[in-house]
């Protein structure tokens, strides 16, 4: 039996909180706990659902990331999330998942172990993450724990939810992250492999090492593993597949398994007596969120918003749930089929369904409207908002990457460019991927256009990779010149995988270095040589000193050599506006602000010869951009 932790520790959070009037819960942890665009992909992550159990004024922010081991837990997302940690907050912290990568060895020691022999191609190979449980993981979570504490902050150690890997009815010992069946070990002498441990022996047994910190660290200790077994196992294994995981391997959740995982973690807490004043564990039906802004698009797009329609003990314990939307507002299950009005069934008194919503932004403005949901004699109103903007006036912004032979640019207006880096990545050649190769047919292209085709350092891809890599992507950025404010309306490129069907990816932007990010591309076993389109239209303000990073981060299902990711045709575009309003020029007082450009996008301090951009702000807010030739 699993020993049951009630620490002096949990006792003094417990009585600090009858005090506590509000706070934040913060999530650290991987993909199981990532946060996901709901319009890129249907896998979720339970740290996004976890705020939903809260009340009385706690909050949460999720800083989980996909591909993140201990290490990556300490060094990214913590230093992001202690920033805004508070006296009286709540940690959550789960590692292991990426912690068994390299069959449970450190990857940094595996590195300095083959560089130590001279194999430096091996050592190049060498996947950074992984760590051993009872001595690098153990470390690296107990640094994040010191220092909540340090912070008068409250540290709760939460066991990683297990992978659906069922023998019979049963999660076997490494879907519950002991790796004590096969498993490898660094010695002085090299390394041995295939090497096993007795069931009852917890040498490779992540939880378990979790849980010995826990105790000697007398901090709670949440043991979701055994929970999240049980429920796996209460479904069986293809029920467990078909409605609780995304459909691709067993790991990942889609919405219904991410809320379950959510409301137990929730749930054992409270048994624990932690948050007790301010977990609510709802039996009734409920919508979440609550309200919805679905923040701004640009005039004519529309906008989507997830929902989840959550009962549990209803009554009558079999019935029919109506959804319907005001005028504007379009409702689906399944993103594909759109109407006003929508009835849910559920049976045995449990209702969870994934509902969304749209809104096409015909008027510049605010839109409202209300989506109601009704159960009986139970109504609930949930107020909707949406913003259309304008993009008017301005000197227009492209940066162009063709990608047919180099990695240089075209840039028109005033902005810089970041050019293309590559991290744990290189280019293998530019070349068309394949006689075969595929483009959408709105391009015109054919199978003759060159692409940039990469690789990943080492040229081996692993083959136990299910998420990013966070050491390696490609990149590129834009950033306004000094005096301007830059708004990016587009990002677009192609991508696909070459040399097999393999490929997957993420592609990623941000306006803060990468400590938040933004999805607008995900998809798993790309057909091979066949190109897809990806294109955003974020509305994205950038200030002077702000820039704009896109992240394309690739992996391979399974292991493999010679496999590449081509990419072409990256635009980033947008208008610059001048940033210095209420500077009036002696010559016209209707003019509040003015800056000179070349063709090329450099600033200039008066006219010169040759063709002059003047981008000129109005007195009324308005903006003109007057092209000059000066001789």
């Amino acid at each position: 039996m699993k020993q049951k932790l009630l620490s002096i520790f949990t006792i003094v959070v417990a009585l600090t909180l009858i005090s506590a009037s509000s706070g934040k819960v913060h999530t650290i942890g991987d993909s199981t706990m990532a946060n996901y665009d709901e319009s890129a992909t249907i896998t979720r992550g339970w740290g996004m659902y976890f705020g939903q159990f809260l009340t009385n004024g706690w909050t949460s922010i999720n800083y989980a990331k996909g591909g993140r081991d201990s290490y990556g837990g300490y060094n990214e997302l913590w230093q992001t999330a202690k920033k805004n940690v508070k006296e009286g907050d709540y940690v959550i912290i789960q590692f292991a998942h990426n912690d068994e990568k390299n069959s449970g060895m450190d990857g940094y020691a595996l590195q300095a172990y083959y560089k130590s022999i001279g194999n430096t191609s091996a050592a190049a190979a060498v996947d950074l993450r992984g760590t051993v449980p009872s001595t690098t993981f153990k470390q690296n979570l107990a640094k994040i724990v010191d220092e909540v504490k340090a912070l008068g902050a409250y540290p709760l150690l939460v066991a990683p939810v297990c992978r659906s890997y069922f023998t019979g009815s049963k999660i076997r010992r490494n879907g519950r992250h002991d790796l004590g069946d096969s498993f490898s070990v660094l010695t002085e002498t090299g390394i041995k492999t295939n090497q096993s441990v007795p069931s009852n022996d917890h040498t490779m047994d992540y939880p378990y090492h979790m849980h010995q910190l826990a105790i000697e660290k007398d901090v709670p200790f949440i043991d979701l593993t055994s929970s999240t077994a049980e429920l796996y196992e209460s479904y069986g294994d293809a029920k467990c597949h078909e409605y609780l995981f995304d459909g691709d391997g067993s790991t990942h959740f889609n919405t219904t398994g991410a809320l379950l995982v959510a409301r137990k973690c929730a749930e054992l807490m409270k048994a624990q007596g932690i948050l007790t004043d301010a977990i609510s564990l709802p039996s009734d039906l409920s919508v979440n969120p609550a309200s919805a802004d679905m923040g701004e698009a640009y005039k004519g797009q529309s906008l989507r918003k997830e929902f989840t329609l959550n009962g549990f003990s209803l009554t009558p314990e079999q019935g029919t749930v109506t959804i319907s939307g005001s005028e504007g507002i379009a409702l689906s299950t399944d993103k594909a089929n759109w109407q006003s009005t929508l009835s849910v069934n559920y049976q045995a008194g449990t209702l969870v369904q994934t509902f969304y919503a749209q809104v096409t932004l015909e008027e510049a403005g605010e839109t409202n409207g209300t989506i109601t949901v009704t159960q009986g004699e139970k109504v609930i109103e949930i107020p909707v908002k949406a913003v259309a903007v304008t993009l008017e006036g301005g000197t227009e912004v492209k940066a162009y990457w063709r990608l047919e032979k180099d990695d240089s640019y075209e840039l028109t207006g005033p902005a810089e460019v970041l050019p293309e880096t590559f991290t744990g990545m290189y280019v293998q050649r530019y070349s068309n991927p394949n006689a075969n190769t595929t483009w959408p047919e709105w391009t015109g292209f054919d199978a003759s256009r060159k692409t940039q085709r990469n690789l990943l350092t080492g040229d081996a891809w692993p083959g136990d990779e299910i998420d990013d890599n966070p050491e390696r992507y490609i990149q590129w950025g834009i950033k306004p010149t000094a005096g301007m404010t830059l708004s990016i309306d587009e990002i677009s490129l192609f991508v696909c995988g070459c040399g097999g069907n393999g490929m997957c990816s993420h592609i990623y932007y941000s306006t803060d270095n990468f400590e938040t990010r933004t999805t607008i591309f995900e998809m798993k076993k790309m057909p091979a040589n066949n190109m897809q389109y990806v294109e955003a239209k974020p509305v994205i303000k950038l200030e002077e000193g702000q820039e704009l990073l896109v992240r394309v981060y690739p992996w391979y299902n399974g292991s493999a050599t010679g496999k590449t990711i081509c990419l072409s045709d990256l635009t980033i575009h947008g208008m610059a506006t001048d940033a210095t309003a209420g500077v009036r020029t002696i010559d016209n007082p209707n003019i509040v602000g003015q800056h000179i450009y070349s063709i090329d996008g450099s600033r200039r301090n008066t006219l010169q010869r040759g063709i002059n951009i003047v981008c000129q702000q109005m007195a009324d807010g308005t903006f003109r951009t007057i092209k000059t030739i000066y001789q």
